[in-house]
């Protein structure tokens, strides 16, 4: 068993991560909450896949340890792809989900329905002990931000996230079904798999 940190600090989001990876017990999973002196790290990046590289190699080096890096969010199309690598602190600082959401039915408003078209988008990195990252992934899930929010799961931007082909939004699907079609799973699904053979081979010298 190899240990692997989730470098996040948003609880709903490792709670999320953690149930993906409880599927392999090759892993034994850490997250940002067992190292309280972990860096905390600047999103910089103007990609969620620069994001996703630079919260793994930054925590990695940190913590000595092998470390997930992930990286989301919503792209709008009628919004040029905003609110993208913004989309946690859309509304500005000290943003919250309510004040996101607010605004982006506010950017939205007098747009039709056909043209209100998004794409939620996670990136995954892992990086060694060094920081270098050795495997990437990165997923979609299609969908429309529809005016009125629907369900109580999830979080961020789900309840206004409409996948059509199930008539419903992220915030009432039910979880295993998010946990087979959101992009997150999609990511994971064949970045988690990578992630245990290379583990595998590297515990097996």
């Amino acid at each position: 068993m190899t240990d692997v940190v989730v470098a996040t600090r948003n609880a709903k989001k490792r709670l999320e991560i953690v149930d993906l990876l409880s599927r392999f017990p090759e892993l034994r999973v850490l997250s940002l909450a067992d190292f309280p002196d972990a860096p905390e790290v600047e999103e910089t990046g103007a990609t969620f896949a620069e994001n996703a590289a630079l919260k793994a190699s930054t925590v990695a080096r940190a913590l000595g340890r092998w470390t997930i890096g992930e990286d989301s969010g919503l792209t709008v199309d009628a919004l040029g792809g905003a609110p993208g690598v913004y989309s946690a602190r859309y509304s500005g600082p000290g943003a919250d989900d309510d004040a996101n959401n607010a605004k982006l039915l506010r950017e939205l408003a007098g747009v039709p329905d056909p043209r209100r078209t998004a794409c939620y988008v996670c990136s995954a990195a892992l990086a060694d002990p060094t920081g270098a990252i050795r495997l990437t992934e990165e997923a979609r899930c299609r969908g429309m931000i529809i005016h009125e929010p629907r369900g109580t799961n999830g979080f961020g931007y789900d309840p206004y996230f409409l996948v059509r082909e199930y008539h419903q939004t992220f915030g009432e699907l039910p979880l295993v079904v998010k946990q087979q079609i959101s992009h997150r799973a999609r990511a994971l699904e064949r970045f988690l798999p990578a992630v245990v053979r290379l583990l595998s081979d590297v515990a097996a010298g």
